[in-house]
């Protein structure tokens, strides 16, 4: 399927590594014009090499400079943004009694504050253009909490419901708004998460992906580019009815309808 996304210019946050770098893979074989984005400048700028029409340019969530930067380095290089790819590196992990008013006030800024930053930033030329598309990674836990992890629990439904009132108010002038919601997807931060909770429990880390393996009706943590290949479609021209969702590819590991 041809997903119409030549010579579109997408922005994707985070993507020098993990979900972020597999999405700006898939849009750039697309035919996507590509601005891969991160904390570590010559990493992006070595994965953008790697993609037919790409560039890669510092951006750090805690640093606005860095962001006002990129976006100009990005419409200079490609002109304006037909696509956005919001994410943001997962907060510190913790229980909710043990969360501090400075611990929240972190996640939120990442992961909420610098996101609707982004997005205000692009939307008046993608409702110009009356095309445009801004999709936001999320967490399982916007729609189940997940344990220890209260900061990016709450920031993100934050996040989520910003983006589904967004949606609401630009539906009609061509751009949509989703957010797709990964579950257990072998990346980095993920690992790192297992290796974290195998030692608070006293166990291997084995042990740890085989309880998670168990909880998941397909029996596997999913890969990054079956997770890629979802978020290019819901970027891509053919996504053009789809508005406000949140899209779980997570191998039915939520429950809930």
């Amino acid at each position: 399927m041809d997903l119409r996304l030549k010579g579109r210019t997408a922005f994707v946050v985070g993507s020098t590594a993990g979900l972020g770098l597999a999405i700006a893979k898939a849009l750039g074989s697309e035919g996507a014009n590509v601005v891969l984005t991160g904390r570590r400048a010559g990493v992006a700028e070595e994965e953008a090499r790697s993609l037919p029409s790409a560039i890669g340019v510092e951006l750090d969530l805690e640093r606005p400079e860095t962001v006002d930067a990129a976006l100009m380095t990005a419409r200079e290089s490609f002109g304006e943004i037909d696509v956005l790819v919001l994410n943001g590196g997962g907060p510190v992990p913790g229980p909710a009694s043990e969360l501090t008013p400075e611990r929240l006030e972190q996640a939120t800024r990442t992961l909420l504050t610098a996101q609707v930053r982004l997005a205000n930033a692009v939307l008046p030329a993608m409702r110009a253009a009356s095309w445009g598309r801004i999709l936001a990674i999320g967490s399982s836990g916007v729609q189940q909490p997940i344990p220890n992890l209260a900061s990016s629990n709450i920031a993100r439904a934050g996040l989520a419901g910003y983006l589904k009132t967004l949606a609401n108010e630009v539906a009609a002038d061509g751009v949509t708004v989703n957010m797709i919601l990964p579950g257990r997807i072998a990346t980095d931060r993920v690992a790192g998460l297992d290796a974290r909770n195998a030692e608070s429990a006293g166990v291997s880390v084995q042990e740890i992906q085989s309880q998670s393996e168990r909880s998941i009706p397909a029996g596997r943590y999913g890969r990054a580019a079956e997770f890629a290949d979802v978020a290019a479609f819901l970027c891509s021209d053919r996504a053009s009815y789809v508005v406000g969702a949140q899209i779980r590819v997570d191998g039915g590991l939520i429950r809930a309808l």
